[in-house]
């Protein structure tokens, strides 16, 4: 399993959440307090947002606690919304294209999870992408796919936060189709740079940990926290999904994964 942080507010440096605090993500990738895998050690990356509408990213098959242009980037670059992510492989390779966050016009996504069985359905998951998307396809993990996905109902006029809930449904039912009985679990974010969308589901009752804090100068999105700041941080129940924009938030409960139905193949021809 990975850890990531998500932010939006005023603009801060990036070193305040991902290499300062006592439990920085920097720290997490050696030492995650809440993670099935202690180290995060298959690569990292860094989004943010600055003057133009489109993010940059750097991503890196190092492991973030030996790579010191993270350290550089970190104390010299300030953004008011960035994502950054550890990770620990879970079943694809070690390399630059599988590392978050993935990058699509305006968009930022980073995903903390796996689809049970991808290899069984990864083709037919594949075959739902518009040529366009496909195209833009550069990694083999299941996270970038589910990516792609969304962005395909995005394109479609879907609300993003809806566009990425219907997406995990959608894979839970073709999971299910194709007999598969591990689970989807999927903690992840997705952001404009003007607004955060943050989710914490599976199919199962067990879904990756992720944890909201509110302040003044800005919303932080973690897998653990970041501090010993107890109360000020919100740990998000099991189905949350949560629209942050600066100023103004919202959390809404999805239905529970023992409510998703299972379809037919008759019944979902395709991801629509």
């Amino acid at each position: 399993m990975c850890r990531f942080i998500a932010y939006l507010g005023t603009p801060i440096f990036l070193e305040e959440l991902v290499c300062k605090p006592r439990h920085s993500l920097l720290h997490q990738s050696l030492r995650a307090e809440e993670s099935k895998t202690a180290t995060q050690g298959d690569g990292f990356g860094l989004g943010w947002y600055g003057e133009r509408p489109e993010p940059a990213v750097y991503r890196e098959i190092l492991p973030a606690w030996s790579d010191e242009n993270l350290l550089s980037l970190c104390t010299t670059v300030r953004s008011g919304a960035f994502f950054a992510h550890v990770r620990a492989a879970t079943g694809t390779a070690i390399s630059r294209q599988n590392c978050h966050p993935f990058r699509h016009g305006r968009y930022l996504f980073m995903h903390n999870g796996q689809i049970g069985g991808y290899a069984q359905i990864r083709r037919s998951l594949e075959a739902l992408l518009p040529d366009a998307l496909y195209a833009q396809r550069k990694g083999a993990t299941d996270s970038e796919l589910m990516f792609l996905l969304a962005l395909a109902r995005i394109e479609r006029g879907e609300e993003p936060g809806a566009a990425v809930a219907n997406m995990f449904e959608r894979t839970v039912q073709r999971m299910r189709q194709a007999g598969i009985e591990q689970p989807l679990r999927f903690c992840a974010a997705l952001t404009d740079g003007q607004t955060l969308h943050a989710f914490r589901l599976a199919s199962d009752a067990e879904p990756p940990t992720l944890y909201l804090r509110r302040g003044i100068r800005g919303d932080v999105v973690a897998s653990e926290p970041l501090d010993d700041g107890g109360g000020q941080w919100q740990a998000l129940s099991p189905g949350a999904v949560v629209r942050l924009s600066r100023g103004a938030y919202r959390i809404k409960q999805t239905a529970t994964p023992s409510a998703i139905p299972a379809a037919t193949p008759a019944a979902t021809p395709e991801m629509a």
